[in-house]
């Protein structure tokens, strides 16, 4: 009875609360544009307009969504474990700053490493689960003998059932090379452009909404151009389906980028750059706006405290 009184109650306890509202916002806020990303990101895919046209003709609008519910479910615990982790890292990396002033640079850019590279634990299986519905009823990803997924559960059963724990961390070292340095270019644009935007915002808490949506944005952008390519192979890596009538197309990271460029290009590393950038702004200043105005709501008790300039 006296759980979540308690709960919230404590700084973890609304660091929780905040990240969870933030990582919600993100997920809604972008997740059609990531589903045309990661169809972007196979062979002869087309153009962003072109598979819009052809998603929204053969399956309709709810194929955008398709594959929600697993980042979904999963959204809470894991943006409030990354902020969370984030919080204390960017601390323990540079303990000479004291606590009533905020983590350094350095810190903030060590401490984002260590927290794309642990959260990669949790979101390696999510992204795994999240590619395979995005991809179902793709033409060029069918098949013969693909199974047809009803939902994250039913992906989940099936990879476990078919290729067991490893087949669940499929695509694990690279989504940790993808994600430790996205997460340090990641914090550090977010802390450094909204002090920018508004200096003194970082220690008085007082920036606006739309500082907090702006740097938000460019963190996100940021983070996707360091890191897109190896993104570009993480997915390939996830979206092998082994059967017993064709192996898999590539054998690991390094054959997946080689056979990749061989075939259609080093611009192929790029493809869906420009989806993937558009829907990183809107997601990130989501995330950092519903997070931000949470965790004050609930430290002020409801009371937000901003300023109107940017």
């Amino acid at each position: 009875m006296d759980f979540w009184p308690e709960f919230l109650a404590s700084s973890w306890g609304r660091e929780f609360v905040a990240g969870g509202f933030g990582g919600i916002a993100g997920i809604i806020s972008g997740y059609p544009l990531d589903t045309l990303r990661i169809r972007l990101q196979q062979p002869n895919s087309g153009s962003a307009f072109s598979i819009l046209r052809r998603v929204m003709a053969g399956e309709g609008p709810a194929a955008l969504y398709r594959g929600m519910g697993a980042p979904l479910a999963s959204v809470t615990f894991q943006n409030a474990m990354v902020f969370q982790t984030y919080a204390i890292l960017s601390r323990a990396f540079d303990s000479s700053v004291s606590a009533s002033d905020p983590p350094s640079y350095k810190g903030v850019v060590l401490g984002g490493v260590g927290t794309g590279a642990i959260q990669s634990i949790m979101l390696s299986p999510v992204e795994l689960v999240k590619i395979r519905l995005q991809l179902q009823n793709v033409s060029h990803a069918n098949l013969h003998g693909a199974a047809s997924y009803n939902g994250p559960v039913s992906v989940a059963k099936s990879i476990l059932k078919t290729e067991g724990i490893k087949g669940i961390y499929r695509g694990f070292v690279i989504t940790v090379l993808r994600d430790a340095p996205a997460h340090g270019v990641y914090f550090w644009t977010y802390e450094y452009m909204r002090e920018q935007f508004h200096p003194g915002c970082r220690k008085n808490g007082h920036e606006s909404l739309r500082t907090m949506l702006t740097a938000g944005g460019l963190a996100g952008v940021a983070s996707w151009l360091c890191c897109y390519p190896l993104d570009v192979v993480k997915t390939r890596l996830q979206a092998q389906t082994p059967s017993s009538s064709s192996p898999l197309k590539y054998k690991g990271i390094l054959d997946c980028f080689r056979r990749s460029v061989k075939e259609e290009g080093y611009c192929v590393l790029w493809r869906g750059l420009g989806t993937a950038v558009a829907r990183a702004f809107v997601v990130n200043g989501a995330v950092f706006a519903a997070y931000e105005i949470a965790l004050r709501c609930l430290f002020n008790n409801g009371s937000i405290q901003t300023e109107n300039t940017i």
